[in-house]
């Protein structure tokens, strides 16, 4: 439940106040559903996922190329999302009180700065410092969340998430075939590309986002700590909170380690004596990825709502997620590996903007930047630890347990969900 300020400490009839906080006023204009903070936070999102996307599927091939094995790959985005787990909190926790504005630009300022060094790393070792520095700067996504929920009303919040979704899937459709088409030429043109969207991003944002400073009693934020393990401690204890925290967790587990490793297993598993699976064809891959991620929540979410419920609805995708990863592993040709990437775009493009949803509406308005800060942390916990399980399977060839590792995940997740989903309803 939201906390509201009092209109009126006398019992006299209440009046419209002009002075009053503006997401009070425009509250009204928001009971339709559409919010017009929406859309520069759509294109400002949608600047930030290119930027990333072109760098996933080159990633891994930009390691190897510096003499990587899959573990040490796994490292690389181990390290960024351990810097990220320290980062994230703090630049949430920071923007409940300075604004979402000045820390999204810092964050971004964090990436540009990261794929330049990328771009001009001599070696391993440099390809580990910017993914460090883009790491202990990286806030983009929830930082853009949590904007998006101090502007838009609980019940349309899932609507808004899934929009902020379909930018993933734009980026996700664009961004890999970007990558794919300019690394036959150089790894290092597609960074360049990177680089430049990224400080396009910072010019969307100066442009086109309010900073938005609520008038709240400052004994009600959060916290005044940088990095308060009592706020975890907290959270967890609340039982609706903590339920889909959980799930939020197990399904990122799961990500992780399908994105972490998926470049080089689809290089060992699909590559033969006549062709070569590299940065082209996982390119191409997950562009088909990003093209479902892209549809199905602007025609789908909505309508299982409505239908199912938050509940069933994360049901039904944690099963789809499970299936999609899980018979990645027993595939070798093109159609089962797009029906594979199907069912788990479905499940991923349903999930996220859900589980988003319900996480801001277990939080008031003035811990949104931190709540969404604690749930940036277990995504990153869950790419810490993803990866390394990724790489060391790939390291020794174990593809098809790779697979049911991912697959598993979603099933813990679906079982959790089983047990504990009467509390989506508390």
């Amino acid at each position: 439940m939201l906390e509201k300020k009092s209109e009126s400490t006398s019992g006299s009839p209440k009046v419209p106040d002009s002075s009053a906080p503006s997401e009070q006023r425009k509250s009204s204009r928001f009971s339709d559903g559409w919010n017009p903070q929406i859309l520069p936070a759509f294109f400002i999102n949608l600047v930030d996922v290119l930027g990333m996307t072109i760098i996933i599927p080159l990633l891994p091939f930009y390691a190897e190329k510096f003499g990587g094995s899959p573990f040490a790959v796994g490292m690389l985005v181990s390290a960024f999302a351990f810097c990220q787990l320290i980062g994230g909190p703090i630049l949430g926790k920071m923007s409940d009180s300075i604004g979402r504005k000045p820390m999204l630009m810092l964050s971004q300022a964090g990436t540009l700065i990261g794929f330049i060094i990328l771009a001009l790393a001599p070696n391993l070792t440099w390809v580990f410092v910017s993914r460090i520095i883009d790491g202990l700067t990286a806030g983009n996504m929830s930082l853009v969340q949590a904007h998006i929920s101090d502007t838009t009303a609980p019940e349309d919040r899932a609507k808004s998430f899934a929009m902020l979704g379909i930018a993933f899937g734009v980026g996700f459709f664009i961004g890999p075939a970007i990558s794919g088409f300019l690394s036959q030429y150089s790894y290092q043109y597609p960074i360049y590309v990177a680089a430049g969207l990224s400080a396009v991003s910072i010019l969307l944002t100066g442009i086109l986002m309010p900073n938005r400073r609520f008038a709240v009693d400052e004994s009600k934020l959060a916290s005044k700590k940088i990095f308060d393990l009592e706020l975890y401690v907290r959270y967890f204890k609340e039982k609706k909170l903590a339920s889909i925290l959980y799930q939020w967790l197990l399904y990122s587990m799961a990500f992780a380690v399908f994105t972490s490793g998926f470049a080089l297993f689809a290089e060992r598993q699909f590559s033969t004596p006549n062709h070569h699976f590299g940065v082209k064809e996982v390119g191409f891959v997950l562009c088909y990825v990003g093209f479902l991620g892209m549809i199905l929540p602007v025609t789908l979410t909505g309508r299982l709502i409505r239908v199912l419920g938050d509940h069933k609805t994360v049901q039904l995708s944690l099963a789809s997620l499970m299936v999609g990863y899980g018979m990645l592993g027993f595939v070798h040709g093109t159609f089962g590996l797009l029906v594979s990437c199907t069912l788990s775009s479905f499940g991923g493009g349903m999930l996220r903007p859900v589980l988003t949803s319900v996480i801001t509406k277990c939080a008031p308005r003035t811990e949104q930047g931190a709540v969404l800060g604690v749930s940036q942390s277990l995504m990153s916990l869950a790419q810490i630890l993803g990866p390394l399980f990724s790489g060391a399977l790939i390291d020794r060839n174990m593809l098809v347990a790779w697979s049911f590792l991912a697959g598993a995940f979603c099933l813990a997740g679906l079982a959790f969900s089983a047990k504990h989903g009467k509390t989506m309803h508390a």
